[in-house]
């Protein structure tokens, strides 16, 4: 089961007990936009966001069971009522539970880069799974996105460049706000080269794939003999 928990904080639900893909609207039913964070480790950024903005709606998914705890603590002792945590596997979560199109900004900061070959499947940016994370955008949404892994940050890089949906631009120096996770502003005091990604999705081209993705995907379907004679 996939624990979530609710806006108001005191409430957590497993994945039984709602519909899917989430009515997200009746758990902060005033929110104007939604934000999303992808591994929000122990949910510096999606909280002050959520504080920063009562009027925005901030979901955020962890799957570390020990940072979704830790948030799920912050998020209640500062009485956030305008934040959704969810605790499970990122794709699953992305293919299953959460709707499309709904958010208006997609938040990836430091992802596991799974640097080992076996491990690579595992990524969340890659040419089969890419399109899960752009579909939660809507038509004009954008995506940010930090890796202090560059080898897989061009890989991230080019993956998006050949999407036909998107158009990408790289961010020089620190965000405008500064380090927006502990990682970054460990890895900014060290001095450590950190690729920053600002990714746009047009609305030109709003049902294309991947085409690698689309292209690796086949369909084998046995004819009806009668139709052959």
């Amino acid at each position: 089961m996939i624990p979530i928990a609710a806006s108001s904080g005191d409430a957590e639900y497993t994945l039984r007990e709602l519909a899917v893909p989430l009515d997200l609207g009746s758990f902060v039913p005033s929110a104007r936009a939604w934000e999303v964070e992808l591994g929000f480790g122990k949910g510096r950024y999606l909280l002050h966001r959520a504080e920063c903005e009562p009027d925005r709606g901030f979901v955020g998914v962890e799957m570390a069971g020990s940072y979704y705890r830790l948030a799920k603590r912050r998020m209640c002792r500062r009485e956030l009522t305008n934040a959704v945590l969810l605790h499970g596997e990122a794709l699953y979560l992305l293919s299953v539970v959460l709707p499309r199109g709904f958010a208006s900004t997609v938040h990836v900061y430091f992802p596991d880069p799974w640097p080992k070959a076996r491990h690579q499947k595992r990524r969340l940016f890659d040419i089969e799974t890419i399109d899960l994370v752009l579909d939660l955008l809507t038509d004009e949404g954008r995506l940010f996105f930090a890796t202090d892994f560059l080898e897989y940050g061009e890989v991230v890089r080019e993956i998006l460049d050949s999407h036909p949906m998107v158009e990408v631009t790289e961010v020089p120096g620190p965000w405008p706000d500064g380090a927006r996770t502990n990682y970054e502003a460990k890895y900014m005091r060290e001095g450590r080269p950190i690729l920053r990604l600002e990714v746009g999705r047009t609305s030109a081209r709003d049902d294309a794939l991947h085409p690698r993705g689309e292209a690796s995907v086949l369909a084998a379907v046995a004819r009806n003999p009668e139709e052959e004679s």
